[in-house]
């Protein structure tokens, strides 16, 4: 994630239109829930760019990086985690598809995986892995 001087955003590699559309709930979730969005340009690689993306799933994980990038969360403290979440325009975490693969992935690699409240039952049929649940980005936040 890059932020730039002028105000614009850009979401690349083979982002399918739902994910495209996240650049609007983002910069809601981020306003509405108190948070400053960066006037400047910013620009998110989703990679691999062979991969299509689909859905919100990368809402919160671009919200965060954002707030990382802006100095208004820590960027160490994202470091171990995996996060997953369509955002509302409100900042509530809505629930994705996916989430088992993701939550394998997690545990794999010992990182915790944050995600909407809504998924921590699925999340949790992987046994051993750190899981917590979230209702809104500001719950996510206050955990980091």
């Amino acid at each position: 994630m890059s932020v730039a001087t002028v105000y614009s955003r850009a979401i690349v590699g083979m982002a399918e239109t739902a994910v495209k559309e996240s650049k609007d709930r983002v910069r809601s979730a981020l306003l509405n829930s108190q948070f400053n969005f960066p006037p400047q340009r910013i620009t998110i690689n989703l990679a691999p760019a062979d991969l299509p993306k689909e859905g919100g799933r990368f809402d919160l994980p671009i919200a965060l990086g954002i707030l990382a990038a802006s100095g208004q969360v820590p960027i160490a403290s994202l470091k171990d985690r995996e996060f997953i979440g369509e955002l509302g325009l409100t900042g509530e975490l809505r629930s994705v598809r996916g989430v088992l693969p993701t939550a394998l992935a997690a545990k794999e690699s010992q990182r915790e995986l944050v995600l909407p409240v809504v998924n921590v039952d699925e999340a949790t049929f992987v046994s051993g892995g750190r899981v917590v649940g979230a209702e809104h980005l500001l719950a996510v936040c206050a955990h980091l």
